[in-house]
């Protein structure tokens, strides 16, 4: 399945000075970590825990080094690390959500934030656009501008082409390889949360959020089990609300094709001091926590996860 269905490269070229390039010259944007085979039917994600920030994006920035970090989903990939040594690969993000995020359509673009007209297929009327939460954010939590003035297009452009588009690349490498080989494959887009997030009447404080786009991303047995897991351990977990996965859930979550995904959100104050963004003394618990959630995950019968082929009519 595509991302779009267009293709921006016939649309629009890039300028000489590709400026994702140069800001990640030094460092690569992404990684995959993971054992020397994979074992599991399982691809781990982490979209956004990246915390190298460039210094010219800094230099764009109206934000200290602190508050542009307040989007970040801080940790999560260290927490999911045990995720590689059980055999399933774990890509992970080291451009920052502020910068770009890849859990987003690829051209959800807020025309305000541009000092040149946006190409006719960008979406820029989606709630997160409004929100200012676009594939280039205007914002950071708290509602905190990102930049002094507007971009050029081709700052939107070099980030999409130049990161965006391969991260999703792959994504989609991996997911199709494990499909290949195990016959089904299964993704966890793993995310944190504000500690201020509360739900229902009695203002509940989840300490997890699995999101599987209201039973379309995954086998239901797959959220129950993930839902099950955590609850047997002492957590409080709730289910789609607020969170029910986004981008990533949506578009590589499809049961019928034997392949599902689900969003895991994480509350920060279980292992950080969101001011300081300094890890907790409960840190390594919860990671060791996790790493046996994973396991028990990848120890749920092949059955489940593969959709049976409709019988022949006769």
């Amino acid at each position: 399945m595509a991302l779009s269905s267009h293709d921006p490269t016939r649309c629009e070229a890039l300028p000489a000075a590709m400026t994702a390039a140069d800001d990640f010259k030094d460092v690569v944007p992404f990684e995959i970590r993971s054992s020397a085979e994979q074992r599991v039917p399982f691809v781990f994600n982490s979209p956004h825990s990246g915390r190298f920030y460039p210094p010219r994006f800094l230099e764009m920035s109206r934000l200290d080094k602190q508050a542009i970090r307040r989007s970040e989903d801080c940790y999560v990939e260290q927490l999911f690390g045990g995720a590689a040594a059980l055999g399933a690969p774990l890509l992970l993000a080291h451009f920052p959500r502020a910068y770009l995020d890849v859990n987003r359509e690829p051209w959800e673009l807020d025309p305000r934030m541009f000092s040149d007209p946006l190409p006719s297929f960008a979406n820029i009327r989606s709630p997160r656009v409004a929100g200012g939460l676009g594939t280039v954010p205007r914002l950071v939590g708290e509602g905190l501008d990102i930049y002094k003035t507007r971009l050029p297009l081709s700052e939107a452009l070099s980030r999409i082409q130049g990161i965006y588009e391969p991260y999703h690349e792959t994504l989609r490498h991996l997911l199709g390889r494990t499909q290949m080989r195990f016959g089904y494959a299964v993704l966890v887009d793993c995310h944190s949360m504000p500690a201020s997030i509360r739900i229902g009447e009695n203002g509940l404080r989840p300490d997890f959020i699995i999101g599987d786009r209201f039973g379309a991303s995954a086998a239901p047995e797959l959220t129950e089990a993930a839902i099950r897991l955590l609850a047997g351990m002492g957590y409080t977990v709730a289910y789609n609300k607020p969170y029910a996965g986004g981008f990533i859930t949506e578009h590589y979550g499809r049961p019928a094709r034997n392949r599902h995904a689900i969003q895991i959100e994480i509350n920060r104050g279980l292992y950080m001091n969101e001011r300081s963004l300094e890890r907790r003394s409960g840190f390594d618990a919860l990671t060791d926590d996790l790493t046996r959630f994973c396991s028990d995950l990848m120890a749920l019968p092949d059955h489940h996860f593969r959709q049976a082929p409709p019988l022949a009519a006769e």
